[in-house]
């Protein structure tokens, strides 16, 4: 009998036991210092994301302080959250493909600075053709593509 992948969908609304609080120790101390660190559930995650407006814009790092606020912890993780961000924007990719209108807007969902998630469905070029419908402008800065000014746009969580 084949294993059958699950569709992006179905990762966003597998919680495994997630949010789940972990105590920061050992190595982690020296990048995060102590306290708690919050893993998110994926779907909190998405939550956030699918409640920023048109213009509007949030970055991980915002959705990580949200998160550790939510759960009276001293961080939010920023790899499950990276990760979980990439799943929703994946899963939402997926949802526009079979017809559905109404998906959560990543593309709204910047990296810090206001940098664009080259990992994002589309790459770079969709989400610079996304953030320009809505307003955005967006200049080179080396490698990197970054919207003009984001931190005027940034959603209040």
């Amino acid at each position: 009998m084949g294993y059958k992948k699950k569709s992006l969908k179905e990762k966003l609304s597998d919680d495994k036991g997630l949010p789940k609080i972990i105590k920061i120790e050992g190595k982690m101390t020296k990048k995060w210092g102590t306290g708690t660190c919050v893993i998110p559930a994926p779907r909190e995650v998405d939550e956030i994301m699918k409640k920023v407006p048109k213009g509007k814009l949030v970055t991980i790092n915002q959705i990580r302080e949200k998160l550790a606020k939510k759960h009276d912890a001293t961080i939010g993780c920023p790899i499950t959250t990276g990760i979980f961000v990439s799943i929703a924007a994946s899963a939402a990719a997926e949802e526009l493909a079979e017809g559905k209108k109404k998906i959560t807007p990543y593309w709204r969902t910047l990296k810090t600075k206001g940098e664009i998630n080259e990992k994002y469905p589309g790459g770079v070029e969709e989400q610079k053709k996304l953030l320009k419908r809505e307003g955005h402008r967006i200049e080179k800065k080396g490698k990197r593509s970054v919207v003009i000014d984001f931190e005027r746009h940034l959603v209040k969580l």
